[in-house]
């Protein structure tokens, strides 16, 4: 059976700001089935601004995804927006329940003070220095905002430039961009 592969997400948070970034292109071999996928989104409540002040991008499986996108959801609204307990809590979820477990799928998540990387493994982890990439072409991406970083104060160039260059070096990885950001 052909393995789906389909995600490069990339978060940077810099300056009071967050970007998370990903292309859209999803594969299984060596097919590209959809170029413009959009694997992040805005998710809880919506704040002042009438905005919802949570962005994550997702890696695995789309179902599975959506999946964890709306229990993180319903985690966020009963934490009362608190990003880190509500992930915390969904990790839990994640780790142990017999139907959650065997969902496939990788998330980064923030708000304007936090960016948390999910695994069904039960990890919550805050990426050190402010950088995160997850997916087939997540390597490429982390590098390539790494190597920038020094470089290039605003996230939300950094995450394009970084995300080009995944772009243009890993296959499953394509210049169609979706990009949330929150802070500032």
């Amino acid at each position: 059976m052909e393995s789906w592969h389909g995600t490069t997400i990339l978060g940077v948070k810099k300056g009071g700001r967050t970007v998370i970034a990903g292309d859209g292109q999803v594969s299984m071999g060596n097919t590209v089935m959809k170029p413009n996928a959009k694997k992040v989104r805005r998710l809880g409540a919506e704040g002042q601004n009438g905005i919802k002040s949570v962005i994550g991008g997702f890696a695995g499986a789309t179902a599975d995804a959506f999946t964890l996108f709306e229990r993180l959801e319903k985690k966020l609204e009963a934490s009362r927006g608190q990003l880190l307990r509500a992930a915390v809590e969904l990790a839990k979820d994640w780790r142990t329940d017999k139907y959650l477990r065997n969902l496939e799928a990788m998330m980064i998540v923030a708000d304007a003070d936090t960016m948390l990387i999910l695994t069904g493994n039960g990890d919550v982890l805050e990426p050190e220095g402010g950088i995160a990439a997850i997916g087939s072409g997540g390597n490429y991406a982390l590098a390539a905002a790494k190597a920038l970083d020094e470089y290039e104060p605003d996230p939300e160039v950094l995450a394009r430039k970084a995300m080009a260059i995944a772009a243009e070096v890993c296959v499953f990885t394509n210049d169609r961009l979706t990009i949330e950001e929150v802070g500032g």
